[in-house]
């Protein structure tokens, strides 16, 4: 049985469950369970606070935990990115009053910059050789240059509408961040079998998203051309028509690209295309 931390609320709660039932791991997210275990997988699932979870994978409570690799970066412990798994994607900004002449970095010589993540911050400022004072806020960071706590804020930054409405402005982005899988790096030959089915069940997720199914008749004479545009993971398939002279292709198209190639397609002849949802693509 492999145990797994994950936050017990807000949104990488949400996607890191949506991702586990994407993979076929039933699980029970229900807010009350400090412990549940899935119904079909050998996974336990330990719900905790996120900046909880690199400590109680790095002394092993936890096998593998999913968390914001802020976290990870802030906290310090001991643990391994297995996987980046492509959710909860965020960054860490300095932030100062839209009213300040803003000329640089050395700008924050000597000023007061609140933050949750201070040893990120640290680490950021030495780097740059500045000398600031650092206050340790722990929530609504945002509010703390209108309340005359500190002149700069850093903090997690996601579409900047926070910043806005309080008057602020990002100014240098320092931290990039998404969802990691973290491992303690102490697992038995048997939770290491299951961490490897999970990766490869992750995989296959990954790789069937963003992407459509396409099929469309298509004149024999324009194989060779929309086989160039639609390469597939390999190549597509193409099976004769009772129509003389036209046969059906398949492929998979990535979904940023669908519609130009629907017209590069249609260009050279395509005819009945139709497009489709994946639910997997085995690697």
């Amino acid at each position: 049985m492999l145990r797994l931390a994950i936050q017990s609320k807000g949104r990488l709660n949400e996607e890191s469950t949506a991702l586990l039932r994407e993979i076929g791991i039933d699980v029970d997210d229900s807010r009350r369970k400090f412990l549940a275990q899935a119904a079909n997988f050998p996974l336990e699932l330990l719900y905790m606070r996120d900046d909880d979870i690199p400590q109680v994978v790095s002394n092993g409570t936890a096998s593998l935990g999913i968390v914001g690799l802020n976290e990870v970066a802030e906290r310090g412990f001991e643990v391994q990115v297995v996987e980046k798994l492509g959710f909860g994607a965020c960054r860490i900004s300095l932030a100062v009053p839209k009213t300040v002449d803003y000329d640089g970095p050395q700008w924050f010589n000597g000023k007061r910059i609140a933050t949750s993540y201070p040893n990120i911050l640290r680490k950021w400022l030495q780097e740059q050789g500045i000398e600031a004072e650092i206050e340790v806020i722990t929530g609504s960071v945002e509010i703390a240059p209108a309340a005359d706590i500190a002149d700069a804020i850093f903090d997690i930054v996601s579409s900047g509408g926070t910043l806005v409405s309080n008057g602020l402005r990002e100014v240098e982005k320092i931290f990039w961040s998404e969802a990691v899988l973290i491992s303690s790096g102490k697992l038995s030959d048997e939770e290491q079998k299951v961490l490897d089915e999970m990766l490869f069940r992750f995989e296959s997720a990954k790789v069937s998203r963003h992407k459509k199914y396409i099929l469309m008749n298509l004149p024999q004479a324009s194989v060779e051309e929309a086989t160039r545009i639609l390469p597939a993971m390999r190549s597509p398939t193409v099976m004769p028509l009772a129509a003389e002279g036209w046969c059906s292709m398949h492929s998979v198209v990535d979904e940023a690209d669908l519609w130009e190639k629907i017209q590069q397609l249609k260009a050279i002849g395509a005819e009945g295309i139709l497009v489709l949802n994946i639910d997997k693509i085995i690697p």
